[in-house]
């Protein structure tokens, strides 16, 4: 098993805590403590009101499978994202400018959090960078110090779809950020089972129960309470998943991007890097949401392939082999 000191080469941990190395850079956030919540359900009502904002109405239910109890929603009306899709005409950003009605909080000089558009989970937020970065290019400190701003507010996944294989709909960099529980009367995120055969030792490792390749790392209780250095710490753990999982940084016609496409998962207590292989399987589409336990479906066809081959199955033919 091979493991990794959950600092990285950035910096040390020493009793929990981060000592900064020689090329940490404080990243102040202007997001004041107690007051992304707020903003976010008072946006929320906003947008629903000026018809900026268009949930995806679902049907959810549970399949268990490979020791998780998947939570799968079904689209139950129409969606309006083809139509947004349709009243493009060529390459379009949204984020560049954003809709200012889909506007939530200033998080830091870098990054700015909005609602996304088109929500299958409720108070569902996009942490954008400010100026055009591609999603393909790997986090860096400034992208945790804004995603650690947010999570620190209250109890939420924070996840990222590193390139259209791994389910990014957009190519300018943002993270994501969806409140816990994902669903009324869950108590935990379906893989948190699988997890706890993981030690919380600070090594980066593989969870046995997870039949895909994969790095896990614990994250010390700690970090939340030193924001200042939160981004630093966060990265460098990404980067040792990273290595763990075999994805470095590569120039490609003039840009530096990631080696391949993969889903990171981040929660107050741990961190989860999945390589990715393909982006959908049996036109099912999967996100980083999946490998927390979460799938969309679009009508009664797919959901029952799900049904029948199974959700674990579903993950497994999306990434590579253990």
């Amino acid at each position: 098993m091979r493991r990794v000191n959950a600092a990285g080469p950035h910096g040390r941990l020493t009793a929990g805590l981060l000592e900064p190395g020689p090329d940490m850079r404080s990243r102040s956030t202007r997001l004041q403590p107690g007051t992304l919540w707020p903003a976010i359900t008072r946006a929320t009502a906003q947008a629903m009101v000026s018809g900026a904002l268009w949930p995806i109405k679902t049907e959810q239910e549970e399949i268990e499978d490979g020791g998780m109890r998947f939570l799968v929603r079904r689209m139950s009306g129409p969606t309006r994202k083809a139509e947004a899709r349709a009243q493009r005409a060529g390459p379009h950003d949204p984020f560049l400018p954003y809709d200012r009605r889909l506007f939530v909080a200033d998080v830091s000089h870098t990054h700015v959090a909005l609602l996304n558009k088109f929500p299958v989970v409720d108070h569902h937020v996009l942490i954008v960078t400010r100026a055009f970065e591609r999603q393909e290019a790997l986090l860096n400190i400034g992208d945790f110090a804004a995603l650690a701003a947010c999570m620190s507010q209250f109890e939420a996944l924070g996840f990222y779809n590193g390139g259209p294989e791994a389910g990014a709909s957009q190519d300018h960099k943002h993270l994501q950020l969806v409140p816990l529980p994902l669903a009324p009367g869950q108590t935990h995120l379906p893989v948190q089972p699988l997890l706890r055969h993981g030690r919380r030792s600070g090594a980066v490792e593989p969870v046995p129960t997870l039949p895909f390749r994969h790095a896990w790392a614990d994250l010390p209780a700690q970090l939340w309470a030193q924001l200042e250095r939160a981004g630093e710490l966060l990265r460098a753990v990404y980067r040792d998943l990273c290595s763990a999982t075999g994805i470095e940084e590569r120039e490609v016609r003039g840009a530096r991007l990631q080696s391949g496409p993969y889903n990171l998962l981040v929660t107050r207590e741990w961190m989860l890097l999945v390589p990715r292989l393909r982006e959908r399987y049996a036109c099912v589409s999967v996100n980083a949401l999946g490998f927390a336990g979460s799938l969309f479906v679009e009508d009664p066809a797919q959901l029952e392939r799900v049904r029948n081959e199974g959700p674990m199955h579903l993950l497994q033919e999306v990434t590579l082999p253990a």
